[in-house]
């Protein structure tokens, strides 16, 4: 790891990244893209040494709470985290100035700040979002080789349904000619229904690639699926969205299961979710009429 002084921390639509890179090896991992400018080795993580100092001053120039998200680019509970606790230290700003709090995440790492999800989602919103992508634990990992596997994600979602904290599962991304498969999109939902999760976001099955992540993806296939490069290179030659040739198949599958358990699958209805902050309703004046 190597330290940094960030000159701000939250984004236009309140998220941020405490940490830049990732040591769980993902073998699909969109982050390691060239578009994202990390100038450093991936798996050498960037740790931003002011981002605490930089998000209470943030939640204290706030006219409005709002809600406040982590990991949309590094997951925030890589093992790095138990070393330096630096979402534990933004959640319990979080918990403090009244604003709701929404992480994405592979890891049951999350469990270990149970107690403060908790106590913010008793006082305003915490929503954990969940990414799923493999039901075959072996398969999970050769994809995903330094995480949590499926089935322990899975208990960890059962676990925060049981502290009353909603949940979002990620059913992505789906590999081509890998995990593209009936089985695995109905053990991945059979999850889901267990765990009573709020909400499901799918976009298509598929995966996308560009520079940075694609030369990474066509390495690891050599390494672990032998002339599977080619068949991706002869299919999709350069294409930045890579759609399943079962997609169509898998995503009536999706829809019509999450329609039938009552679990949320449009996915600008859950963003929409997501991005609402509970407002408390405003006091009315009782009348004589």
């Amino acid at each position: 790891m190597h330290f940094v002084q960030a000159k701000g921390i939250l984004s236009e639509r309140n998220g941020m990244n405490l940490y830049r890179g990732c040591t769980h090896g993902c073998i699909y991992c969109d982050s390691r893209s060239a578009c994202y400018h990390i100038d450093h080795l991936f798996e050498d993580i960037e740790v931003k040494a002011n981002a605490i100092e930089l998000l209470e001053q943030k939640l204290r120039s706030k006219r409005k709470p709002c809600m406040i998200s982590t990991g949309s680019m590094t997951d925030p509970y890589i093992p790095l985290e138990e070393q330096i606790g630096n979402v534990r230290k933004a959640a319990s700003l979080i918990h403090a100035y009244g604003f709701g709090f929404s992480v994405i995440t592979k890891s049951n790492r999350v469990l270990r700040d149970l107690d403060l999800l908790r106590a913010i989602n008793e006082k305003t919103k915490c929503v954990v979002q969940m990414t799923l992508t493999t039901y075959d634990e072996e398969l999970c990992r050769k994809l995903e080789p330094n995480v949590s596997t499926t089935r322990e994600r899975f208990e960890a979602l059962q676990i925060l349904h049981e502290a009353h904290i909603p949940t979002i599962v990620w059913l992505s991304p789906i590999l081509p000619f890998i995990n593209d498969t009936r089985e695995n999109i109905e053990g991945i939902l059979s999850y889901c229904i267990k765990a009573k999760v709020k909400g499901v976001l799918c976009f298509n099955m598929g995966m996308t690639l560009r520079q940075g992540n694609r030369e990474y993806f066509y390495t690891q296939l050599d390494k672990l699926f032998p002339g599977m490069k080619e068949r991706y290179i002869k299919t999709y030659k350069t294409q930045y969205v890579l759609s399943s040739p079962n997609n169509h198949q898998l995503m009536e599958i999706f829809h019509q299961t999450c329609e039938r358990h009552h679990i949320l699958h449009d996915t600008r209805k859950i963003f929409t979710y997501l991005a609402e902050f509970p407002f408390p309703k405003e006091p009315t004046q009782l009348t004589l009429f």
